[in-house]
């Protein structure tokens, strides 16, 4: 189906084919099957790439994958395309303060098996998603354009996208390209913005002892240090340290970086060799004042960016995606435009009110346990030890960082199933 003249016409266009637009596109597609009218998708990504090569090395940059993500991924049929070799399921998480020893009893310590978990989530190359995501998309249909966005003109029935892949006109256009949105711009969405002070350092770190399948985090006086296992039995290492301190550990050669790696990580995991360049990016907040406007809906970053100490960046946007393609598919199948304001604005009083939550407590644990020194911040870092003797709260903690708590989509529950009849 096209519209007058050369340009396609599809009911939704998704901006962006990182993890979180190619999963939108892939429950917008898959969900379809068995509905008397399929829905024309696709996905506009200004690159594609590769799955990293069985044997290469790791790269630096990673993403922790909770259940909910886990099984968002599967249902898209992308968690079976990422090679086993390359995704590390970790089963415990250690969270402590500088003020103590990493082996103390004050350690506040996650263990799936203490709420009947089999492990706390995944960690993976984000390249390694991406591509599972994609080649899953065109598996099963969907289409991949080539291009990047020029502008958008809003039409009554539909979005005109002026991009360097030819027009291209659609009932919905779905912004997920990121935290500086394109699609948010010629829209028109305004957001709050603010810097945390923070740069994010990156890399991939041999050790001394083994990760035993364990995150590691210690909140320090200017900053958070946490180190990722990897399944080649590295870690990828994300220090967000104060900009001050992450200029002078960017300008150190590689044995003074990894002498300061081992003195603020308190020799928790020994001695220490960097297998990668370090990255950086600066860290800053970000939170959309709307998700939505006329035939437009963002997700992921676009809408919503917080610290990454917590690691839910990711998971946070795939819940996002699969909020929208439910809201959309339910009401596809009752014969509505896939662009009509009121199924978008459900879905945004869904998705920003959990985004808002989830960054309140992120910002609280940064504020409170990476930097502050008065009363609050020293109540802060005995709660910790406080939380470690409380099984039940723990567990609660264990659910929310897992995504088995809160208002989920249907695609991140357990008993996640595809629309069949329409």
């Amino acid at each position: 189906m096209s519209s007058s003249g050369s340009q396609e016409l599809y009911d939704v266009l998704i901006i962006g084919g990182g993890p979180v637009g190619g999963c939108a596109a892939g429950l917008l597609l898959t969900g379809c099957r068995g509905v008397s009218r399929p829905m024309r998708v696709a996905v506009l990504e200004h690159t594609r790439p590769t799955a990293p090569s069985p044997g290469a090395p790791f790269d630096a940059r990673v993403s922790t994958l909770s259940r909910a993500s886990e099984r968002i991924l599967q249902g898209v049929g992308a968690w079976e395309r990422m090679t086993p070799a390359r995704v590390q399921p970790f089963e415990r998480m250690r969270v402590w303060h500088e003020s103590v020893a990493p082996a103390s009893g004050d350690v506040l310590t996650f263990d799936a098996a203490d709420a009947g978990e089999p492990n706390l989530g995944y960690i993976a190359e984000n390249r390694l998603v991406q591509a599972a995501v994609l080649d899953a998309f065109t598996a099963a249909g969907g289409l991949i354009l080539v291009g990047e966005l020029g502008g958008l003109r809003v039409r009554d029935t539909h979005v005109e996208a002026q991009t360097s892949a030819g027009l291209l006109g659609a009932r919905l256009i779905v912004g997920a390209d990121g935290s500086r949105s394109a699609v948010r711009e010629a829209i028109g969405l305004t957001a709050d913005t603010s810097s945390y002070g923070q740069t994010a350092i990156v890399a991939n770190v041999a050790t001394e002892r083994s990760h035993e399948q364990c995150a590691w985090q210690r909140f320090l006086r200017t900053g958070t240090l946490a180190f990722l296992p990897l399944a080649d039995g590295s870690s990828s290492i994300v220090w967000s340290a104060d900009d001050a301190m992450a200029d002078e550990l960017l300008a150190d050669d590689e044995a003074e970086f990894t002498r300061a790696l081992e003195k603020h990580s308190d020799g928790a995991l020994g001695a220490m060799l960097l297998k990668t360049e370090r990255l950086s990016f600066p860290l800053r907040r970000l939170a959309a004042h709307r998700y939505t406007a006329s035939r437009c809906a963002l997700i992921g970053d676009a809408a919503h960016v917080v610290h990454p100490l917590a690691g839910q960046g990711v998971n946070l946007g795939l819940l996002d995606a699969a909020a929208l393609a439910e809201i959309v598919l339910d009401g596809w199948v009752a014969r509505e435009d896939p662009g009509a304001l009121g199924l978008l604005r459900r879905y945004e009083r869904w998705r920003k009110s959990e985004a808002e939550l989830m960054r309140l407590a992120i910002d609280a644990f940064n504020r409170f346990l990476a930097h502050g020194s008065g009363p609050l911040s020293r109540l802060a870092q005995r709660g910790l030890a406080w939380v470690n003797r409380s099984q039940e709260v723990k567990r609660f903690f264990i659910a929310r960082a897992l995504g088995l708590a809160g208002e989920l989509p249907r695609a991140a529950r357990s008993e996640a199933h595809s629309i069949r009849s329409g």
